[in-house]
């Protein structure tokens, strides 16, 4: 029986903790950009379904940079790569500024679509990043750790946000006073990020990922990188399309829920983005569970049984229960917590020289969050509640990959 796995070693606990700065940090806007959704309803005068809009700039950005990205990491390195999505994030929120001053949603856009770029070359490096700095049999746990931070940022996030730009009279505020210096605060915390990581020793890194593990659940018992082209690895093709359906449903999940409080639930704005804070409290109680459960239960088995969860959770917030559906709304993310990290853990499986380009595809696939806040808006139109039946299809998406299709093996 072979050891068990240290969780790192300690030459990496320094890098690390700055790795899991990221996730915190890129959590913290995610969640902002969902209060903003509804701050652009009210003083850019749009509609609900056009202000999905907001996550087709950020997620199609994943789109467009996450395979830019996979290359500049793969010759470059993490840090470097690091570095660019952090001076792009940086640009993108410090463009807020024109944008509010020309009080154009398009500008904005156009800002948040850079912003999108930045994050989309962090999570490209960031995951691979976390998963390296120690033995593959437990980057999972790795990996799993530092997105618990994330869900720190997504409670953090939605707690700012609704302060500066749903409480009191800055809804009211039509120069966008808030929106500028909420946005250039961040930046300028980001660019301090970006010249700490220029100064950052980091360690030599050997990938585990060119070697693999006997006592990995599914995994082959190589010691060569793999011959075949990425195309032919299923658990990887099936990783990518679960990223797809997995982002897709928490951006459509996350766009509507402070419209699900105000039009279902008929919470003030301010109160609904106060309960997105305990909404994505949730998120980081699923986080700390479900890393918790890893040490005992295969990452595939806790990533299927929480897509059945959130199946029974949709099909409650749908039925317009009052307090029931809503508490169901609220479990959504504690389900949803372990499934983006979780899924890209196992699609980077024994994959070797592959593994940073196959970490921009996997990323690429949260391009799924552009297109479904947009299809669960033109729903919302008219019943917010209703909306929510749509997510299903992608949690059943998730649970087949949790349930079969993880297994490392050769198309």
């Amino acid at each position: 029986m072979s050891q068990k796995a240290a969780f790192t070693e300690k030459k990496f606990v320094v890098t690390f903790i700055f790795v899991t700065s990221l996730f915190l940090m890129w959590g913290v806007l995610h969640a902002m950009s969902d209060v903003l959704n509804k701050h652009f309803q009210t003083v850019l005068n749009i509609s609900i379904a056009d202000s999905g809009l907001i996550q087709f700039s950020v997620f199609g950005a994943y789109f467009i940079m996450s395979f830019p990205a996979g290359l500049f990491m793969k010759k470059f390195g993490y840090k470097p790569g690091v570095i660019l999505g952090l001076l792009l994030f940086a640009g993108g929120l410090f463009l807020f500024v024109p944008a509010a001053n020309a009080q154009s949603f398009t500008f904005f856009r156009i800002a948040l679509f850079i912003v999108g770029c930045g994050m989309a070359t962090l999570e490209t490096v960031a995951h691979p990043f976390a998963a390296s700095l120690g033995d593959q049999r437990s980057s999972d746990l790795r990996v799993n750790f530092a997105q618990t931070f994330n869900a720190v940022g997504t409670i953090i996030g939605p707690t700012i946000g609704g302060f500066f730009l749903l409480s009191g009279d800055t809804v009211k505020n039509t120069d966008l006073t808030s929106v500028k210096t909420l946005y250039v605060s961040i930046g300028v915390v980001v660019l301090l990020i970006a010249l700490a990581f220029v100064f950052l020793k980091i360690p030599a890194l050997t990938d585990p990922h060119d070697a693999t593990h006997a006592d990995d659940e599914g995994a082959l018992n190589v010691d060569s990188e793999p011959a075949k082209p990425l195309s032919s690895h299923r658990h990887f093709v099936w990783a990518c399309a679960a990223q797809f359906f997995n982002v897709a449903a928490q951006g459509g999940t996350w766009a509507f829920f402070i419209n699900y409080g105000t039009n279902v639930m008929h919470f003030s704005d301010t109160k609904a983005a106060y309960f997105m804070s305990l909404f994505m409290g949730m998120m980081l109680l699923g986080r700390i569970v479900g890393t918790s459960l890893m040490t005992v239960i295969a990452p595939n088995k806790l990533l299927a049984t929480f897509a059945a969860g959130n199946i029974l959770m949709c099909i409650i917030v749908a039925q317009h229960l009052g307090w029931p559906s809503y508490i169901a709304l609220l479990m959504i993310n504690f389900f949803f917590s372990i499934m983006f990290p979780t899924i890209f853990s196992l699609g980077l499986k024994n994959l070797g020289k592959h593994t940073q380009q196959a970490s921009s595809f996997i990323a690429m696939g949260v391009v799924g969050g552009a297109f479904f806040p947009y299809i669960m808006g033109q729903i919302a139109n008219h019943d917010v509640a209703t909306a929510y039946y749509l997510p299903i299809i992608c949690y059943v998406v998730i649970f087949l990959f949790g349930f079969k299709f993880y297994k490392v093996k050769h198309a």
